[in-house]
């Protein structure tokens, strides 16, 4: 320790973990201050995201990860859709989606969603090639 950092309290080491909310599997890796959600599609971002319960267990874990400055992002194909932690900064999206306290990032999205569209139309491709 460096003298300037707080001393943490919450640590996550993960290998090989896999996450499940409401049908939806996801993979998580971690770095030091950051967990990384990976998730198939936008869709079952937005539903995991929606079906997380909206009780005191999930405000605490999203307020442990702010309190020890830690951020979680929620990734498609690569991209970050999400951030929810010490970094998120929820809008007026975030809102009207139901996702808030979570950021959504709509570049990400968008991104994804190319991306998704992209590999169906490859896989179209080869079907009638």
């Amino acid at each position: 320790m460096n003298g300037t950092e707080p001393e943490r309290r919450l640590s996550v080491e993960t290998d090989d973990l896999t996450l499940s909310v409401d049908g939806v599997d996801a993979e998580v890796h971690a770095t030091d201050r950051r967990l990384f959600v990976e998730v198939e599609s936008v869709g079952d971002a937005l539903r995991m995201a929606r079906r997380l319960p909206d009780d005191s267990v999930s405000n605490r874990a999203i307020a442990g990860l702010i309190r020890e400055g830690l951020t979680a992002e929620v990734r498609v194909r690569r991209r970050t859709v999400a951030v929810v932690g010490a970094e998120a900064r929820p809008g007026p999206l975030s809102y009207r989606l139901g996702v808030a306290p979570a950021e959504v990032r709509l570049a990400g999205v968008a991104g994804a969603g190319y991306g998704g569209l992209s590999a169906a139309v490859r896989r179209a491709r080869r079907l009638f090639s």
